[in-house]
């Protein structure tokens, strides 16, 4: 593992983008900030952070995946990775909330933003962005985010932290041509209300639904009360939870 340490930075993924169009990374090559000005979450979502409380990253990966239609493996692969070293800290209540949130019970601590290059030839590369809730435990206007340091009453170590994601990561990596079920049977086994009736928005519509699946192009399959199921796409259903 490569590991590249800056203090500030507008996006650790837009950093690590660029350096790999300069350059040719070797697999695993990190890029982590103290504090990042930019930062972004699903379909442009703006991600903040408090200064050097927590943990921001981003890790280049290439030729795991072999097919863009099994690129949702990434998400996969990176939210256990996440989820199996949190386990490790004693943080209670694990989930993965639809596509990518991290969960403590039904505070979020993290998230994941995944950016995909395809080249010619058909080769994969990846920026997996990463940010994690750690030590900050002011979370004004932000009723539904937590850290580990709140769940566990604890300061944490913010590199060790980053050094067994990237471990556990590696290791789930490379399951994804060899073990692809078992990621996804354990993925499917910690998602966030999976299995639970409550109410969702689609625009200005709400309807009761329940979470049953995760299709294998990332769309959320949601049982409905006629007994039909239908799929939705990453920002088009809201949970009401």
């Amino acid at each position: 593992m490569k590991l590249i340490k800056l203090d500030a930075i507008d996006s650790t993924n837009d950093f690590l983008k660029g350096l790999s169009v300069t350059q040719e990374l070797e697999n695993f090559t990190v890029v982590s900030a103290e504090n990042q000005t930019k930062g972004r979450g699903q379909m442009g979502a703006v991600w903040n952070t408090e200064a050097s409380k927590n943990l921001i990253m981003s890790v280049f990966v290439k030729d795991f995946v072999l097919n863009p239609n099994g690129i949702y493996q990434l998400n996969i692969a990176t939210a256990l990775a996440i989820i199996q070293v949190l386990k490790t800290f004693n943080i209670k209540d694990l989930s993965i909330k639809w596509p990518n949130d991290i969960m403590s019970a039904n505070f979020k601590l993290g998230g994941i933003l995944i950016e995909n290059t395809f080249k010619s030839g058909g080769r994969i590369s990846s920026v997996i962005g990463i940010g994690l809730n750690v030590n900050q435990t002011n979370f004004d206007n932000l009723p539904k985010a937590s850290s580990m340091a709140v769940v566990a009453d604890t300061v944490f170590d913010k590199e060790k932290i980053l050094v067994l994601i990237v471990e556990r990561l590696k290791a789930n990596l490379a399951l994804i041509n060899t073990n692809s079920q078992g990621l996804w049977n354990e993925y499917l086994s910690i998602l966030f209300k999976k299995g639970v009736p409550m109410p969702f928005k689609v625009k200005e519509k709400s309807f009761m639904g329940i979470i049953t699946s995760v299709s294998a192009a990332g769309k959320l399959v949601v049982s409905l009360e006629d007994n039909s199921f239908v799929e939705f796409e990453v920002k088009e259903v809201q949970m009401l939870y």
